[in-house]
């Protein structure tokens, strides 16, 4: 238990709204690489379906959008890579919406207006139905 009295002990799983499941975990795992954990249809014809990058991590739930879970949106979830421009390179290639270079590295200006200081290299990539992710070297 934690001090706070929970049980809380680790975010398990980000729901990631995609308008084609099939089309998704193939991006997801053929492209990204990572692999399927869960696949399964709750009685309310809901399929519940679960990438992980790896042990250990936390799992991306791609389920099905709708008006009030939309797709396309920024997702607001940052991925380690061991070698991010490699990844860069060779997500652009096999077309996968990149940007163009990957984003300043060093002292940039947070949202809330303070400096930065030794901002790992990093970019972008959105899945084909538009969800944002954030790529950063690891540490």
């Amino acid at each position: 238990m934690t001090q706070s009295g929970t049980h809380i002990g680790q975010v398990a799983t980000i729901v990631v709204p995609v308008t084609d499941q099939g089309a998704a975990l193939a991006f997801y795992v053929e492209i990204l690489g990572m692999q399927k954990v869960n696949d399964f249809t709750y009685p309310t014809g809901e399929r519940w379906l679960e990438v992980s990058p790896g042990k250990g991590s936390s799992n991306l739930c791609l389920v099905t959008s709708r008006p009030e879970r939309p797709a396309g949106v920024e997702t607001g979830v940052v991925l380690s890579s061991a070698d991010v421009l490699a990844d860069l390179a060779a997500l652009r290639a096999q077309g996968v919406a990149v940007d163009e270079q990957p984003l300043p590295e060093g002292n940039v200006v947070w949202w809330s207006g303070a400096p930065l200081a030794g901002v790992p290299t990093q970019f972008r990539l959105r899945d084909p139905d538009g969800n944002s992710f954030l790529i950063v070297a690891a540490p």
